[in-house]
């Protein structure tokens, strides 16, 4: 009965976005939206509301249910009997690139390898009387809204003269490659956001046929499922970067009546998951929810559509994951209240792609600056934690020495700050990472900073500092770093 329930919920969904409406957080009635819908008519109710730090992003997150609307009604010429196949077997040549492989930069040539794909798509389609001509879907698909032409320099003013195009030559003199959103891009290259897109091409599908589609195999979480709960999971997310203070347990419960009646636990688990996906792509995550690896290949697709979808979230969760607050609340912290003897375990090598996407809205230079100041306040929180210690310890005499050595003797040095051992009167040399999100967050390091951590091993300790701004602490990883981390290459040198 609950899942009858649910899935009548879900086809209302479906038949609020068809309708161009948004729900209303309280009723679910429709109202209209124009300014929110924006170009080409698109409803986009469930995208953001406000500021995201203030209302959430996503009330009704169905992302690929609007682009199964929209490719039911793609803008098609008519014949005397037949609607043209032309943009269908564009489409259809587009989802084989990707799902070959052979696209993986969501960048689509108009060459021979197109062609022959839009071909043979075209063959099952056309009618006698259908013409195979690719460079006419390849420039129309421009007026469906998820489509867009990268025009060649110096083209721009002869291609705004275009209505259409004439000929494969206008399309090669013109149009340097085609690109489709990175939301949908990212939808493509999931096998069920394929077969629904795919169908939804060729018919208008009945609402039996799309929960079909979209049910996951051997019982696991839906797409839809997994949609509402990454929505659920960056509203808490963001409150936890600001500080502001949330009920997880309520969340999980308010999220129950929208799935197939998990339970709290199942639900804990898939934010845990969640956790794990942004860990792996870079991004800070909730603490509280620690990264479990064992996930559902469909939720980080899930995830990765959410992101291409909202690319300012990214941005806006770096801002918040680097700024420091104007007067820290750990200066009356004691050494044992802020000390974590347990390391974080070496997480699963995983092989980190990071979309292009996930940088565009990002200032690196305003990032960078963020950085040096979440930077300096962690190093000046551990110098006071360091001579906290070595006079907790009996040792003022050091506490007295402990040296900020990259404020005093500048960067490069390998090590923020020259600390000693209490026993042995040894030096330590002490490398501060910081950061306002989770112990499991990943770190960059300098290659000088490696070398450093290997050539003083024995005297070497990196501090990592995490939940910095809402309740630091921090752990502490001694000697050569590669004992304890994965090093993936980042940076580069260049020479002639």
């Amino acid at each position: 009965m609950a899942r009858r329930t649910l899935s009548a919920r879900w086809l209302q969904y479906r038949h609020e976005l068809w309708n161009g409406g948004r729900a209303d957080r309280s009723t679910h009635a429709l109202s209209p939206d124009p300014q929110v819908c924006g170009r080409s008519a698109r409803p986009t109710w469930w995208r953001t509301m406000g500021h995201p730090g203030e209302s959430g992003l996503l009330e009704w997150p169905v992302s690929l249910l609007d682009y199964e609307k929209r490719f039911s009604t793609l803008r098609v010429n008519r014949g005397a009997a037949n609607k043209s196949p032309h943009k269908v077997a564009m489409l259809q040549a587009v989802m084989d690139l990707v799902e070959s492989g052979e696209v993986a930069n969501n960048r689509f040539y108009f060459d021979d390898n197109l062609r022959s794909h839009f071909t043979k798509r075209f063959q099952e389609l056309a009618s006698p009387s259908d013409r195979n001509n690719p460079h006419l879907p390849y420039f129309h698909l421009r007026s469906e809204g998820f489509w867009h032409l990268k025009v060649r320099p110096g083209q721009h003013e002869s291609y705004a003269q275009l209505t259409t195009a004439t000929s494969p030559g206008v399309i090669d003199a013109h149009i340097d490659h085609a690109f489709l959103e990175d939301e949908l891009f990212e939808l493509m290259g999931n096998q069920i956001g394929r077969e629904l897109l795919r169908s939804a091409l060729l018919v208008n599908l009945d609402d039996t046929s799309i929960r079909e589609l979209l049910k996951p195999k051997r019982g696991g979480w839906d797409w839809l499922e997994c949609e509402f709960l990454v929505n659920d999971y960056v509203k808490m997310l963001e409150k936890e970067l600001a500080g502001a203070k949330y009920n997880k347990s309520a969340h999980r419960r308010a999220l129950q009546p929208r799935l197939n009646g998990r339970s709290e636990r199942s639900i804990e688990d898939k934010h845990q998951n969640v956790s794990a996906v942004l860990l792996e792509l870079g991004l800070p995550y909730i603490p509280g929810y620690k990264p479990y690896f064992n996930y559902q290949k469909q939720l980080k697709s899930v995830v990765l559509s959410y992101l291409a979808g909202h690319q300012k979230l990214v941005a806006h969760l770096h801002v918040v994951a680097d700024t420091v607050a104007e007067e820290p609340e750990y200066y009356d912290r004691g050494w044992d209240s802020v000390f974590d003897p347990e390391p974080p375990e070496r997480i699963p090598n995983v092989d980190e792609i990071r979309p292009s996407y996930l940088a565009k809205h990002i200032d690196f230079s305003e990032r960078e600056r963020r950085n040096r100041q979440l930077g300096e306040r962690a190093e000046e929180f551990v110098l006071r934690m360091e001579k906290q210690r070595l006079t907790a310890q009996g040792r003022p005499d050091l506490a007295a020495e402990v040296e900020w050595s990259s404020k005093d003797r500048g960067d490069g040095l390998g090590f923020d700050i020259r600390s000693f051992d209490s026993n042995g009167d040894q030096e330590r040399f002490l490398e501060v990472k910081a950061t306002n999100s989770g112990k499991y967050l990943p770190f960059f390091i300098s290659e000088n900073e490696r070398a450093f951590s290997n050539d003083y091993s024995d005297a070497f300790r990196l501090y990592r500092v995490y939940e910095f701004t809402t309740a630091p602490k921090f752990f502490i990883l001694p000697g050569s770093i590669e004992q304890h981390v994965h090093l993936l290459p980042q940076n580069y040198r260049a020479r002639f």
